[in-house]
């Protein structure tokens, strides 16, 4: 019954269904039938006891602190968005290292890391810089396939650079499997894992893989000059309509979302804030930065606030979803049924880990990470966590795991993103082979974290 349950989920979800009514709808579907299956005398394993503790569940989402971080980093996403400093940071880049071979995709990645440190939300890390750089890289020549590769590779590290929503998310949930698993070794008094550790350690993997991109462009600008040639940086300053000295425009577009960055995430790193207290920061000073920009009014605040409550209210009814359908499975037997596969399994731990990560690899071709975080983590955490794996390098494993799943061909959702803002000159074919670099790199960091899980805890320990 748990294995036919989450087949049902992942069938209904394919069909399109909305996430949040498919995990609610399809659990209370099976919970009705466990009730019926029970009043028929069908020996059937259902706890219905389990029930009864979903009103308590849904007080504590809503109650729940460090879930208070999701709509004010949002907030600070959209009016960054909205307030166009993403293009202002693009200009400034641009006209920094557009004279270089490549110096365009290295701008690119640079600003992509910024935005993505900034609003922690890929889609619209994507789609903001396939809109702004994508014209002007295609313009001065750089081969369709590169350009839009590097697009694509570069927004998604705003799954992996804190202060990024999904680990905002995730860091709640490991938490929760992190306390479960030492209750139920015996641990009484049971560590617990902070949105912030995750954070921390976040930034070594994170950096690196854009240390890897921008040594990838330089490598294909040297070996292929007509891929990614050097601009003109007098027509450049014309294009972006600027004269005299470049250095008013790299610190107008530079310096504002870097002070910003350095708040949020110094804050947290310093110990003054926690990460629900540094989004409100984050916040504040977007606001700010769109005042300063004179883009605040309060139509374009009307437009911010209220996509800020769509995507907060999708995510906290994909949680209630995501908690009716684990209480479903756990009645079940569900919990009891992984646990027993996973210890049958060959390899152990080792095994373990492997099918996990394959599984979610495979899962992000259909889920975004939210249902991933909220239905699948809950149900293997937990046993993974009780086998003795670090809880962050857990954390960090599976974020970076999504994210090559979300630039894997054909179904990766950065690569739907992108393909919606794309010129039709360019062949979905040219986006797809662009990207396949950037996940073979996104391979070797998943495998580097593997054989040296202090890329991901070492920072953490130190702070």
């Amino acid at each position: 019954m748990p294995l036919l349950l989450f087949a049902t989920v992942c069938g209904v979800l394919m069909l399109g269904y909305p996430v949040a009514l498919s995990l609610a709808g399809t659990a209370l579907a099976f919970a009705g039938l466990g009730f019926l299956l029970q009043s028929m005398g069908v020996p059937v394993h259902f706890e219905a006891r389990w029930m009864g503790s979903m009103p308590n569940r849904i007080y504590g989402i809503m109650t729940n602190n460090t879930l208070l971080a999701v709509p004010l980093f949002v907030l600070m996403g959209v009016l960054l968005e909205k307030s166009r400093v993403a293009e202002t940071l693009l200009d400034a880049m641009t006209m920094a290292f557009g004279a270089l071979r490549g110096g365009l995709g290295i701008a690119v990645v640079l600003v992509g890391m910024l935005l993505a440190a900034s609003t922690g939300i890929v889609g619209a890390t994507v789609v903001t810089m396939g809109l702004l750089s994508l014209p002007t890289m295609l313009k001065r020549g750089y081969s369709p396939s590169l350009a839009t590769g590097t697009i694509c590779a570069t927004g998604t590290l705003g799954q992996i650079i804190p202060p990024s929503i999904a680990l905002v998310l995730l860091g709640d949930v490991l938490n929760n499997a992190y306390q479960q698993a030492q209750l139920s070794m015996g641990t009484w008094s049971p560590k617990t894992l902070s949105v912030g550790d995750l954070f921390i350690g976040a930034l070594v993997p994170g950096l690196l893989l854009v240390v890897a991109y921008i040594i990838y462009l330089l490598v294909v600008a040297w070996l292929k000059p007509s891929t990614a040639p050097a601009a003109d940086r007098e027509a450049l300053m014309e294009e972006l309509g600027h004269t005299g000295s470049i250095w008013p425009l790299l610190l107008k577009g530079l310096l504002p979302p870097v002070l910003l960055i350095i708040a949020v995430l110094g804050s947290i790193l310093g110990g003054f804030a926690t990460p629900t207290e540094a989004s409100a920061v984050g916040a504040f000073g977007a606001l700010v930065l769109a005042a300063a920009n004179r883009r605040l009014s309060f139509s374009m605040l009307g437009e911010v606030v209220r996509s800020t409550a769509q995507v907060t209210s999708m995510v906290f009814l994909i949680l209630i979803g995501a908690a009716l359908f684990s209480l479903v499975f756990r009645a079940f037997g569900g919990e009891e049924l992984v646990n027993h596969m996973f210890d049958s399994m060959p390899g152990g731990v080792l095994g373990a880990t492997i099918v996990v990560m394959l599984v979610i690899f495979l899962l992000g071709f259909i889920l975004d990470f939210i249902e991933i975080t909220f239905v699948v983590v809950p149900i293997v955490g937990p046993v993974l966590l009780a086998m003795g794996l670090d809880p962050i390098w857990l954390g960090i494993m599976i974020a970076v795991n999504l994210q090559t799943s979300f630039l894997t061909p054909p179904f990766g959702f950065a690569l739907f993103y992108l393909r919606g803002v794309t010129p039709q000159s360019v062949p979905t074919s040219a986006i797809y082979r662009g990207v396949i670099p950037f996940i073979v790199m996104q391979l070797a960091m998943l495998l580097a974290l593997a054989l040296f899980p202090g890329l991901a805890t070492w920072l953490p320990s130190v702070i």
